[in-house]
């Protein structure tokens, strides 16, 4: 069973603010929102490409995978920040 649009917000928001509280960020809800749903994105081609592993639906294995990839997004931002 796949994800809807609300299913996606509520998990983008959850994994975007737990990656803002274990990066050490403070966004608000929409940033918490954006890097939640592009991590979880991120972190599924990830898990489904390169590790092999199935993710979908509504379950923690997605919320785990989408905070992976929303904590990998922010530490590549900040790389680049620190570059510039």
């Amino acid at each position: 069973m796949g994800l809807g649009i609300l299913g996606w917000i509520v998990i983008g928001i959850v994994a975007g603010w737990l990656a803002e509280q274990v990066m050490g960020r403070n966004h608000g809800l929409l940033t918490n929102l954006i890097v939640g749903v592009v991590g979880a994105l991120l972190g599924g081609f990830i898990a489904g490409n390169l590790l092999d592993i199935p993710v979908g639906g509504f379950n923690l294995m997605t919320l785990l995978v989408a905070f992976l990839g929303a904590c990998l997004l922010l530490f590549l931002v900040g790389l680049v920040k620190r570059k510039t």
